[in-house]
């Protein structure tokens, strides 16, 4: 690819936006020719988020100039403010990593993909705008997929998830304040957080499609008394209407979400089967990966990753899922979604180095 992605970020003085900055900075193919905000106009970006200085020169401003991509980094709500104001040429694509075209995608004239790599990577590849998931939203999911894709859900699912303070955005809140966070954690949104909503939509669809499917689960996945029967597939009914309880956390630090998943374990499945429907769901994945040993979120935090391990227990298959919530839960995953829309891999300039201490 000879000519560069030209990208402009609005609403860039925010975590995500610095994230965002971070990555395309070193991406081999972008050149960042706007970054557009209402409250800093003139500011050099390197003087918002410190740690860029002598990365860039660029300043904050309100001119898009002629981008092919925008990045939305507004806050929940403004995204469509945002398209309604600026004269947007119809051939610039834009990724919304906000919640206002999660669940409807249609406005404007555009038709924004629910941008999941991991569960519409071709439906991306061939789309216009893409809704970035939200953070929780991709590490439940990514929790799930293989089971949704496959029809192996068909009673409740279960998730405590704690996630670090920035999940909260940069504005200073009495919740996020270092003496409420530090040494402590707590439970917030109990059964009613955002996320549910585009997580119900996306594994329902997913489900309904499973559901739909003509083609038997392989014998090796179906319960025990039906293994080597012609109909093994047909016997277990995945529900497309899936019931998700949900305990999101506070935790005492700055970024990552730690993902506590389960749900009833299918009838004969052994802890092989399901390990191996993970590792063939995700073996085209660049960045999703199931690990035999158990995780923690020092081996994902600044990376794209999302990393994996099942277990089964008593009649229930077990889950965990890390992701850093600033990269594969924000701005990382829009990255992606940029490179499956302009027909890079979608692994280009999402090399980054993990934290291990």
């Amino acid at each position: 690819m000879t000519k560069k992605i030209r990208v402009a970020i609005a609403g860039g003085t925010g975590y995500t936006g610095g994230e965002l900055f971070r990555i395309l900075l070193n991406h081999p193919h972008v050149e960042i020719v706007a970054a557009t905000t209402t409250s800093s106009e003139g500011t050099p970006v390197a003087s918002v988020h410190r740690d860029l200085i002598g990365e860039t020169d660029l300043c904050f401003g309100t001119e898009l100039n002629d981008p092919d991509v925008i990045f939305l980094c507004l806050g929940h709500g403004i995204s469509r403010q945002f398209v309604d104001s600026h004269e947007i040429s119809p051939d610039c694509r834009i990724i919304d990593l906000g919640n206002d075209f999660r669940l409807d995608g249609d406005y404007a004239g555009r038709h924004f993909v629910y941008g999941l790599c991991e569960s519409a990577r071709e439906e991306i590849r061939k789309a216009h705008d893409v809704a970035n998931p939200g953070c929780f939203a991709s590490a439940i999911q990514l929790a799930v997929l293989p089971l949704a894709a496959a029809g192996l859900i068909n009673d409740e699912i279960h998730v405590t998830a704690i996630t670090g303070s920035t999940g909260a955005g940069k504005k200073p809140g009495e919740t996020t304040h270092f003496s409420y966070r530090s040494d402590n954690i707590s439970i917030y949104k109990l059964f009613s957080h955002q996320h549910l909503a585009e997580i119900r939509q996306n594994l329902g669809r997913i489900s309904e499609k499973a559901a739909a499917s003509t083609a038997p689960l392989p014998a090796s996945w179906a319960p025990h008394h039906t293994r080597g029967c012609e109909n093994a597939g047909s016997v277990y009914q995945p529900s497309p209407n899936i019931k998700i309880n949900f305990v999101p956390m506070r935790g005492d630090f700055a970024r990552g979400i730690f993902a506590s998943v389960y749900t009833k374990a299918v009838e004969g499945m052994t802890l092989e089967d399901y390990r191996k429907l993970y590792e063939d769901y995700y073996a085209e994945s660049p960045f999703v990966f199931h690990s035999n040993e158990g995780i923690s979120l020092k081996e994902v935090v600044n990376t794209n990753k999302c990393l994996l391990h099942v277990e089964l227990h008593d009649g229930y298959v077990h889950i965990a899922s890390v992701i850093d919530n600033l990269v594969k839960g924000a701005a990382g995953q829009a990255v992606q979604n940029m490179n499956l829309l302009f027909g890079l891999p979608e692994d280009t300039g999402l090399h980054l180095k993990p934290s291990a201490f």
